[in-house]
């Protein structure tokens, strides 16, 4: 009897191990990423975003078991809180963001890839009047430089969060964006599309979410 109880337990733990999937994951970012599954990460961009023109593809194997949530934090890159880069110098500007992701199973076939079914929170906002690009001295907060920041709400990256009031990712192509370093290293899904916030230019921090069914 103690036997056959213990047969039981060890059958009851193997669709755990059974239902677990290793899958592969390409990403593009202008200019930096950190993925987590299920509120753990999994990755984060090699290229530290202060280096300039960081923006590169990463690709990488996870282990997840279905169902599982995405959570890509998508960062572009700003000196401070006005959003601009370059700051004091003639080629002081806005930077412009976008991302770009594909998920594969063992067997090559996409699982999910990013588009218009992920929600995008945008949880930097800067500068909140684009004059702050041209002027002579920007300070955040001042004048045309104002900017909006938040910090990141808790458990977003789980599927316990509640995400209902959070909009569909914003849709970019290509032109738009202008992919480059790494992008066309990757074949790219037909499905896969470059994902941001409202805004190219003024999301400077975005955080992505998506659940894998």
């Amino acid at each position: 009897m103690k036997n056959t109880v213990l047969t039981l337990s060890l059958f009851a733990l193997l669709p755990q191990i059974i239902h677990a999937e290793t899958f592969a994951a390409d990403v593009w970012a202008d200019n930096w990423f950190e993925m987590r599954i299920n509120g753990e990460q999994v990755a984060e961009d090699s290229v530290p975003i202060t280096t300039e023109r960081s923006f590169n593809a990463e690709s990488f194997t996870f282990e997840a078991e279905r169902p599982f949530t995405i959570g890509l934090v998508a960062k572009d890159f700003k000196e401070n809180d006005t959003g601009l880069e370059y700051i004091g110098t003639n080629r002081q500007q806005m930077g412009d963001g976008g991302v770009i992701v594909q998920i594969m199973d063992a067997a090559g076939t996409p699982v999910v890839v990013s588009d218009d079914s992920w929600q995008c929170h945008v949880i930097h906002t800067a500068p909140l009047d684009k004059s702050c690009e041209s002027a002579a001295n920007p300070v955040a907060g001042e004048g045309a430089c104002g900017f909006e920041a938040s910090d990141e709400p808790s458990g977003w990256d789980t599927a316990a969060f509640d995400a209902a009031d959070w909009p569909a990712a914003d849709i970019y192509t290509e032109a738009q964006v202008d992919p480059k370093f790494g992008y066309d290293d990757i074949t790219w899904d037909t499905a896969a599309q470059l994902i941001w916030g409202p805004d190219l230019e003024q999301s400077n921090t975005v955080l992505c979410r998506v659940t894998v069914e």
